[in-house]
């Protein structure tokens, strides 16, 4: 699944393009996937202009002249292909992202007035388009248990802190990645930003100091910006919004870099479990916090 970085560079390519583009028409062969009546298609959706695209968490947000959006999930293998004077792909990279579409994995078809198209593809069928009125984003179960924004002008150290405490048993790796505590954050983030903080990624959240914790929000703060400045990772199933992959993990300091030197301290980096998950440490660097 895509981290925030992948998500907000798919945004920041649709936002470009798609902006102002009337809706047309709509056709879908999956209702799982766009679980929307048609009253309400033909009446927020179609004929309905795009004002701008958002981000919340790991989620697209599509908000639309009729005071309607459409809340887009791309899950596991999602796609988002535009095709137009331009044309762009974002999301899991087989060949649906350049080849001739609709194709097999084609769940829904937006058409817009200037006959350009938005291809929303999934092979398999965990994705979703869903059309709501504005005010009832906010209250998608998801939504409301979703964490702050790392990245938000508003967002405080001391609330990050705050959440982290609730959760003074767990691993902080898991804490991290847990989406009710810190929106965005997965795998390859958290194990790059523990790495900058020095903090072993088993560490109990509950011994871990202010300061520390102070450290760790800057940590992954400053792999986001990094991240989202090179258009994202390569992990395996992710490019932007122009179809090209990210570079981000060209320049990771530990994430798949096992049996390689750490970039600080040149201890070998090993990799191990944590939280259910494949993670990567300097194991002198980032001593468990006992």
């Amino acid at each position: 699944m895509p981290e925030l970085p992948e998500v907000e560079t798919v945004k920041n390519g649709l936002n470009r393009l798609l902006k102002n583009k009337k809706v047309q028409s709509v056709v879908y062969d999956w209702p799982k996937g766009f679980p929307n009546s048609q009253a309400d298609v033909n009446n927020f959706l179609i004929g309905a202009s795009i004002l701008t695209v958002k981000r919340r968490g790991k989620s697209l947000i599509v908000n639309l002249s009729s005071k309607y959006c459409l809340v887009i999930h791309l899950k596991m293998t999602g796609q988002l292909v535009f095709r137009g004077k331009e044309q762009f792909g974002a999301g899991h990279p087989n060949d649906s992202l350049v080849g001739p579409l609709p194709d097999r994995s084609t769940r829904v078809i937006l058409t817009f007035d200037d006959d350009s198209k938005l291809f929303f593809n999934d092979q398999r069928k965990f994705g979703w388009m869903r059309l709501l009125p504005e005010i009832e984003v906010a209250n998608l179960n998801f939504m409301k248990k979703l964490g702050p924004e790392p990245l938000s002008s508003s967002f405080k150290n001391t609330e990050f802190r705050s959440r982290v405490r609730r959760r003074k048993n767990s691993s902080i790796k898991a804490t991290i990645l847990d989406q009710t505590v810190l929106a965005g954050v997965g795998n390859i983030y958290a194990d790059e930003s523990l790495w900058i903080a020095k903090i072993h990624p088993s560490s109990l959240s509950g011994t871990l100091s202010d300061n520390k914790l102070n450290l760790l929000i800057k940590s992954i703060k400053e792999v986001f910006t990094k991240s989202i400045s090179l258009g994202g990772s390569t992990d395996k199933n992710y490019v932007d919004a122009e179809g090209k992959k990210g570079s981000y993990l060209e320049f990771a300091n530990v994430f798949r870099k096992e049996g390689q030197p750490c970039p600080r301290c040149n201890t070998i980096i090993i990799k191990t479990r944590v939280a259910s998950r494949g993670t990567h440490l300097c194991p002198k660097c980032q001593r468990k916090t006992k």
